[in-house]
């Protein structure tokens, strides 16, 4: 029976065949309407009671080399990057994605962590997203997000603005009126997260739920506080370390009042960047592991004691975001075993 809904899942999102670059077909679940398929007796469910896929330094999928290094880094990093070299393999170490927000997006990522920053000798106080590296313009990615959301009205998102650098109010000013200015109407004021169901937003017509990690966040309705989303991190290369923090740290999750992100992430040490130098992220440390961290996905389920937001780096190695959603069915056989 679980089977049989999940195919019908599928088909109601949409399974299209796109060429790859052999020029065979891969099949491929188009996730670009997911939440507006879910099925109803889950709209009036708590966000925070969903699984919902995230990205990890969403926006990281371009950074330019070209570029300053940013105020994230050391000085001992600053003063090598000088070495045109040096710039090219953090390059390597800084991408995290290889899909586009919009591309992201239609794949049925839902959360985006974002890391900003302003850009030394910039006179027009434009801020950037930032990872070692400068990224594409904040205003761009905020465009290319609200487009989306224009031509899928039923999908919600969580832009979570958790790091800031070289920024300072007039900084902050700026980029919460260019978040006001993307996304108008649709932005969601902060209330209580039990109150955060996809029919309440539905209602409201609202689709954006923005995360501010600064103390800025109690000028405006619209930006929620930090300490409602946690996002606890491992911060290791061991994918047994990492799964056994995310058990812990979903253990101790509260079950009121905040979202929960689990952060299914390796994070390189120095001695792993000097090993894998030239491979980057994504061949010295991703790559081998992402089976083995999807397979712990699988076994989760969500609730208000279960896991929430799960994010990835490169979320289009492995199917990703589909594992992630259709974590909800088992709310769904849970219903039908209530009813028996």
């Amino acid at each position: 029976m679980l089977a049989f809904r999940k195919v019908r899942r599928k088909l109601r999102m949409g399974t299209i065949c796109s060429p790859n670059p052999s020029g065979t077909k891969t099949l491929e679940v188009c996730n670009a309407d997911w939440m507006a398929s879910l099925p109803s007796h889950l709209h009036n469910v708590p966000l925070s009671n969903l699984a919902i896929p995230g990205s990890h330094d969403s926006f990281s999928y371009w950074v330019d080399e070209k570029s300053p290094v940013g105020p994230d880094q050391t000085p001992a990093i600053k003063r090598l990057a000088r070495i045109s070299f040096v710039k090219k393999v953090m390059k390597k170490w800084s991408v995290t994605q290889n899909l586009t927000f919009r591309e992201q997006l239609d794949a049925g990522i839902r959360y985006f962590d974002l890391r900003v920053s302003s850009k030394p000798g910039d006179a027009d106080q434009e801020i950037y997203f930032i990872h070692g590296l400068f990224g594409i313009k904040v205003w761009d990615g905020l465009m290319e997000i609200n487009s989306f959301l224009t031509q899928h009205p039923q999908e919600i998102v969580f832009l979570d603005f958790n790091h800031f650098y070289a920024m300072d109010e007039a900084h902050h000013k700026r980029l919460i009126l260019r978040i006001q200015e993307a996304f108008g109407s649709k932005l969601c004021s902060a209330c209580s997260v039990e109150s955060m169901t996809l029919q309440r937003l539905w209602e409201k017509k609202c689709q954006v739920l923005i995360f501010y990690h600064c103390p800025f966040y109690k000028q405006y309705a619209f930006l929620w506080p930090g300490k409602k989303i946690p996002a606890p991190w491992a911060n290791t290369t061991s994918v047994r370390k990492l799964i056994l923090f995310l058990e812990t740290t979903l253990s101790e999750r509260s079950p009121h009042g905040s979202f929960h992100v689990s952060q299914a992430i390796l994070t390189p040490r120095v001695k792993t960047i000097a090993r894998g130098l030239v491979g980057g992220l994504k061949n010295t440390l991703v790559h081998r592991n992402l089976p083995a961290i999807l397979d712990w996905v699988k076994t989760q389920k969500p609730g208000a004691m279960g896991v929430n937001i799960i994010t990835s780096d490169f979320v289009d190695l492995v199917d990703f975001a589909t594992t992630v959603i259709e974590l909800n069915d088992l709310l769904q056989e849970d219903r039908a075993l209530a009813k028996c």
